[in-house]
């Protein structure tokens, strides 16, 4: 059996990557014959912006004839292996977003998780197992990332090590990808 494609986009922000993502998926869910299109938000509406971009990604879901399926997941993501299924096909937008709600968590209590690498490194291999579970189960991904690496590296210890682990996963996602896209002014870059 062939291998399911793992399609990693990344790019800045506004550049199209959600929307290419989402067609992305319907082109294979249609190949793939899926019964059910996947959307794993891992955006929390901490703000109005948040709030207006999480409801213009809903809307633009809704616009499609496909049913779209919404898992909300800002941690955790090893929990999507109890409801994701055989035939689905499944978006997950996004990595970055991901990251810093992993990174942050345990905020309310005055210690977060970067200030817990053992926590940090776990929940990070989580994801990983559950990718590649979910790329087992020959399970199309679309799996979509901002890049925020263009920068210097910074000062900060706390913005270094974001860095430091955003790049060390977008390297692991390109590695694992069938496909490496790059968007930028919703230009589409096929890197693999």
């Amino acid at each position: 059996m062939a291998e399911a494609e793992l399609i990693f986009i990344t790019g800045g922000v506004r550049s199209g990557k959600s929307a290419y993502a989402e067609q992305q998926l319907q082109l294979l869910a249609e190949s793939y014959h899926a019964k059910r299109l996947i959307y794993v938000a891992t955006g929390v509406a901490f703000d109005d912006e948040m709030k207006k971009r999480i409801t213009r990604h809903q809307l633009d879901r809704q616009k499609h004839p496909q049913n779209w399926v919404t898992l909300e997941q800002p941690t955790d993501l090893h929990q999507l292996l109890s409801t994701i299924q055989q035939g689905d096909a499944v978006l997950w937008d996004c990595v970055t977003t991901w990251l810093t709600n992993e990174f942050y968590e345990g905020f309310e209590t005055g210690i977060c998780n970067w200030q817990r690498p053992l926590k940090l490194e776990k929940r990070m291999a989580e994801m990983k197992a559950t990718i590649l579970q979910l790329h087992a189960m020959q399970i199309p991904l679309v799996i979509v990332s901002n890049e925020v690496l263009d920068e210097p590296v910074s000062n900060s210890v706390e913005v270094k090590l974001y860095q430091q682990h955003l790049g060390h996963l977008h390297q692991w996602f390109v590695q694992q990808a069938t496909q490496a896209i790059e968007m930028e002014y919703s230009y589409v870059h096929e890197w693999k």
